[in-house]
């Protein structure tokens, strides 16, 4: 076991007695709030009943089925946060304006019917008020009356307000004006042209020799020198991974507290992002704290990859630009984007010329071992890579075949940190620890990216800068998710839509979370990514409650931060390992 022997007896426990634990101090919870006028002691008799009956593992046909489940639940529930508004208040309303629409709007503007039917408020203060001094969302925000007057009137505190005027926390917006034009495909992009026109006209000739036709001004000299671009110091930081729909900005927000030093947005898709799509841009959003962020495209198409790498390059503030060469899922790879561009090489070097041509800022790439399992192809890609531009290469240590099966190849990314010379390579894979760390850097790699280790403890961070275990306890890491909780209102509002959508995210973090074993029960530190943690109860209630892997223990911790979920809320994970007792 990888619990320490002289706990065993007292925390290892099993799988009933676990969950039976958890049900029965919830009920008990649940009888107290609904009697508290009762006097008679009956804590014993409630820890002594028999929990509710378990639920079989089901599959998605709804049959018994004693096989774990792998892979992603493509077929999880996706409700919209707008299901949980029976009655929406009218924009207009909330921010003391006439609205445009008058009778004929589909919105509620009866204030007082519409707070008899709002659900209730969830605490007593709101972190959005308390934070800037005003709430944007008014009366429809879950916290309003801390910050409404008896006449329905919205209050602010005016020295906050002054703090926060003209200052811009959220950047790379998309504005109404370039979504319009990029609608109608009227964006113009001059330098994508004639890097395309010369690909037409001579497959075999690359961008830096395109003929000027006459005079050539210093501007355009700075930009066709790559030495002349922006400068990041990727040496010996610490990166944290691009990961889809875990790596939203509240979360890049946790890491960066806890020393994360390059952040990355999530995986966007070029031909999204050209066509206007407001949930691909919101991808790109960069929080002020976020000192060196990046933006990483997926993409198959030299034309398309360029075009959008002069949108971001015009409209967008960055430090660097990644190209996704990794992704193993289905739906991109098959369409020849993320590992897909390993084996296509001459696609991929037209990629990264032509979007190294447009930007004014580094160009990354990030790439598996190869396609299949006993294949390796990276370290002959990386050698082309130097000479095609590239700023940085961050290896995944595992190839696409393999997925999270086996343990990523830190030789072989020895092998490639020295092919990559004097390039910066990063190594990824299985960093979970500082003494992780420790040996991934005497591979020689330049800096290390982590992943699940950031999803699983984000003081990871900490604990590789400090090289100490932190045994952090419940009580802290509650305080954590409650910093997400509160990011996540700001980010995505605190009306009944923000909350909802927050909880979402957090409940997915969540399947990642209750892998941590806390260091106090370990027999041998550290514990191995691959370690999934046996039953066994926790130090008190609410570290026995983190430690569940199941959804409806991680709906319960959300309730302690985001309040009661809808009637109608459904959630799974997007593991299906992860979503059942």
């Amino acid at each position: 076991t990888i619990l320490s022997s002289s706990y065993v007896c007292r925390f290892l426990t099993t799988k009933d007695k676990f969950h039976g634990l958890l049900d029965s101090e919830s009920q008990g919870s649940k009888r107290e709030k609904a009697s508290e006028s009762d006097t008679v002691d009956d804590s014993k008799e409630t820890s002594l009943e028999e929990p509710e009956p378990k639920r079989l593992k089901q599959n998605f046909e709804g049959r018994p089925d004693g096989k774990r489940l792998r892979g992603q639940n493509k077929s999880r529930p996706h409700t919209k946060p707008t299901a949980y508004d029976e009655k929406r208040l009218c924009h207009s309303i909330i921010q003391n304006k006439e609205c445009p629409f008058g009778a004929k709007c589909f919105f509620d503007h009866d204030i007082v019917k519409y707070m008899d039917s709002k659900p209730p408020d969830i605490g007593e203060t709101c972190h959005i008020y308390e934070t800037f001094g005003k709430c944007a969302y008014g009366l429809s925000c879950r916290f309003a009356k801390a910050h409404t007057t008896p006449d329905f009137k919205s209050m602010e505190k005016a020295d906050l307000v002054k703090v926060y005027e003209g200052r811009t926390m959220v950047k790379n917006n998309m504005s109404k004006e370039l979504q319009g034009r990029l609608r109608k495909r009227s964006v113009s992009f001059e330098k994508s042209e004639k890097y395309l026109k010369t690909l037409s006209d001579n497959k075999d000739k690359g961008a830096q020799q395109v003929k000027t036709v006459g005079p050539l001004t210093d501007a355009d000299v700075i930009k066709l020198r790559p030495c002349e671009k922006k400068q990041v110091d990727f040496q010996d930081k610490l990166y944290l991974a691009p990961l889809t729909t875990c790596g939203n900005l509240p979360f890049r927000r946790v890491c960066k507290r806890f020393g994360a030093d390059i952040t990355c947005g999530e995986m966007a898709m070029c031909t999204n992002l050209l066509q206007g799509h407001q949930s691909e841009w919101a991808l790109l959003r960069r929080h002020e704290s976020e000192d060196v962020f990046g933006i990483q495209l997926e993409g198959s198409f030299p034309d398309t990859m360029t075009r959008c790498a002069e949108l971001i390059n015009n409209n967008t503030e960055v430090d660097f630009v990644d190209i996704n060469s990794g992704c193993p899922i289905d739906l991109v790879y098959n369409k020849g984007g993320g590992c897909g561009l390993m084996t296509r090489t001459r696609k991929f070097e037209r990629i990264v010329k032509g979007m190294n041509y447009v930007l004014d800022v580094p160009l990354t790439v990030k790439i598996r071992t190869g396609v299949q399992e006993k294949s390796n192809i990276a370290h002959k890609l990386i050698p082309e890579m130097k000479n095609w531009g590239v700023s940085m290469i961050t290896l995944h240590g595992r190839s696409r075949e393999q997925r999270y099966t086996k343990l990523a190849d830190w030789d072989y990314i020895t092998t490639c940190a020295k092919l990559a010379s004097p390039i910066p390579l990063f190594g990824n894979g299985d960093i979970l620890s500082y003494e992780d760390a420790m040996k991934a850097k005497e591979t020689g790699v330049s800096g290390i990216m982590i992943a699940r280790g950031a999803l699983i403890k984000p003081w990871i961070f900490t604990e590789i800068k400090e090289s100490r275990h932190w045994d952090i306890s419940s009580s802290e890491r509650l305080d954590i998710l409650k910093d997400f909780s509160n990011f996540g209102l700001e980010h995505w509002g605190s009306d009944t839509r923000g909350v909802e959508r927050t909880r979402t995210f957090l409940l997915e973090w969540l399947s990642f979370l209750c892998r941590y074993i806390p260091v106090g029960l370990l027999e041998r530190v550290p514990q191995k990514i691959n370690e999934r943690p046996p039953y066994y109860m926790g130090r008190n209630y609410l570290e026995t409650l983190m430690a569940s892997q199941n959804v409806e223990d991680w709906i319960r911790i959300s309730e302690m931060l985001l309040g009661p979920v809808p009637k109608n809320f459904e959630f799974l994970p997007k593991h299906k390992a992860n979503s059942y007792k």
